[in-house]
């Protein structure tokens, strides 16, 4: 038997396109002489449609644009995954073959953690699935389903499946690939037969899937990968294993790399803009997000906006520039200094026998934000935030100012990472598109005379360990204590995260990169007074 698995980008919402992506690799795959041409799951309406799912209307229509498939199969089987209205609503795959839909699969296990929230919308299957193939008994499974160990996928395999396939969207995170890889090996080793994944691919809205769709043998060993962070479709002969392609995964930055750019990419795409606008100031952040924003979109795409202060160094001021010619993009200065003044004179008789502080360094901040808002604004522009991680983590950020635009790139990159990103680009393009003397120079907002971050956040090294183990594992003050932490610094930092939800319930949408990001994946509430 010929397999193919078409590992496509769809967009939520977006039937008529979808179908076409469908439809295209159908007639690929049958030009490539495959029986069988598998889709992800919810391929027709794109996932996760979340409230979508409770509209009938939604339902019908997908129902119906899945008919319009169906009719297009002839020579082909293809497995297209989509809602299903049966009495309840199923997460489900429908049997495509000879022009009509002649069965169907539904997801036995709802995941409801995390990012996953199918239980609001899905009623969970318990029939096994089993379509014969060109000869090949061939067992159906979905996402999930394939995640736990037993039925379905032991069941399938007792009943005589000879290959299971697995529709997925499985989002990324930095290792979700090689943990989806071992999982799926392991149900290849305890069912005793072949597994075929097909991932979806793409950005939607903060999730990116990867793809890295897979065919593995009964011992778990990787038969045929899919490359990933692209659409393709992978073709696989069952007598000629030998013949299939294994594409490399990545290390950990180059994964990072490639899931922002398509981030960006599809959320630019899909939301119909045509540009960028990124505020660069001369450090670290605002220059890995622009050379992302260039991967992602090309030069001419990509407008960079310098707002230096009466604190802007000479050498911020020139690395934003440099940052632009390095890159190819638009680039104008628009200085700041005379609209602060403006506004501490409305402001003075308010402010009146108190010194300066934190009120007029977040003034500045809001001042770039309403700059660039404005620039976004008159020219149809996304303006992409830059603010990391490690910042949002602690409350380092101004709402309304550095917080200011529609998506936060590195949202979910801790500052570590933003160096190492930095690095990585410069590399990989054999050549300075982030200056040097940026990635050199101690991270500073320059809101003030002489500010470093480090006046008020532990140093970034020890700062990223205690988030990524309070924020993503969960562990308490008194557990990182108790291993070794500096205590001071947990101390800080748990104070700081526990203040700030207040501000990330705020900021924009930005790319998933870790197994716990801010948003749906950890909802804390913002009025709490436990404290660890």
């Amino acid at each position: 038997m010929r397999l193919a698995l078409a590992q496509i980008d769809p967009t939520v919402g977006d039937l008529a396109g979808n179908r076409k992506l469908i439809l295209a690799r159908i007639e690929e795959a049958r030009t490539a002489g495959a029986d069988l041409v598998v889709l992800p799951e919810l391929a027709v309406t794109g996932y996760p449609p979340e409230d979508l799912l409770l509209r009938p209307g939604f339902v019908r229509a997908a129902r119906a644009s899945l008919e319009q498939i169906a009719v297009e199969t002839g020579g082909i089987v293809a497995l297209v995954g989509v809602p299903l209205s049966d009495g309840d609503l199923y997460n489900a795959c429908a049997i495509c073959a000879g022009g009509e839909v002649t069965g169907w699969a539904k997801k036995w296990h709802l995941p409801n953690y995390g990012v996953f929230d199918e239980k609001r919308y899905f009623a969970s299957g318990n029939e096994l699935a089993l379509v014969d193939v060109a000869g090949t008994k061939v067992g159906i499974t979905i996402c999930e389903d394939m995640w736990i160990p037993g039925p379905p996928t032991t069941a399938l395999a007792s009943a005589g499946a000879e290959l299971l396939v697995n529709l997925s969207a499985s989002p990324f995170h930095v290792g979700r690939a090689e943990e989806r890889e071992a999982i799926f090996s392991a149900r290849a080793r305890e069912s005793g037969v072949r597994v075929a994944l097909c991932n979806t691919v793409g950005g939607q809205d903060e999730l990116v899937f990867d793809g890295h769709s897979l065919v593995l043998e009964s011992d778990g060993s990787v038969l045929a990968r899919a490359p990933g962070f692209e659409e393709t479709l992978l073709v696989f002969d069952t007598d000629r294993p030998e013949a299939s392609t294994v594409s490399a995964l990545g290390d950990d930055v180059e994964q990072m790399r490639r899931a922002l750019v398509l981030g960006l990419r599809d959320y630019v795409a899909k939301n119909g803009f045509d540009a960028v606008i990124v505020s660069v100031s001369g450090g670290i952040d605002s220059a890995v997000t622009a050379a992302l924003a260039v991967e992602a979109l090309g030069a001419e795409c990509v407008h960079c906006v310098s707002m230096p202060s009466r604190y802007s160094s000479e050498g911020t001021r020139a690395d934003a520039r440099r940052l632009a010619e390095n890159l190819g993009c638009d680039f104008r200065e628009l200085p700041i200094e005379p609209v602060v003044e403006a506004y501490c004179g409305v402001l003075a008789e308010s402010f009146a026998g108190r010194e300066p502080d934190v009120a007029e360094e977040n003034l500045q901040a809001r001042i770039r934000g309403t700059i660039a808002m404005a620039l976004s604004n008159k020219f149809g522009r996304l303006l992409v935030a830059s603010g990391n991680k490690s910042e949002l983590s602690v409350g380092y950020a101004t709402l309304y100012g550095d917080m200011a635009g529609g998506f936060a790139l590195l949202k979910d990159v801790f500052k570590t990472d933003v160096f190492r990103l930095a690095r990585h680009l410069n590399e990989r393009a054999g050549r300075e598109l982030v200056p040097q003397s940026t990635i050199d120079r101690a991270p500073s907002a320059e809101l003030r005379e002489g500010q470093l971050d480090e006046d008020s956040l532990p140093p970034y090294a020890e700062l990223d360990r205690v988030l990524e183990a309070y924020v993503e594992e969960d562990r308490s003050l008194d557990e990182l204590s108790a291993d070794g932490f500096d205590p001071d610094v947990v101390a800080r930092a748990v104070a700081l995260i526990d203040r700030a939800e207040y501000k990330r319930r705020q900021a924009p949408p930005g790319v998933r990169l870790r197994p716990k990001a801010f948003g749906r994946d950890r909802r804390t509430p913002i009025t709490n007074r436990w404290r660890s």
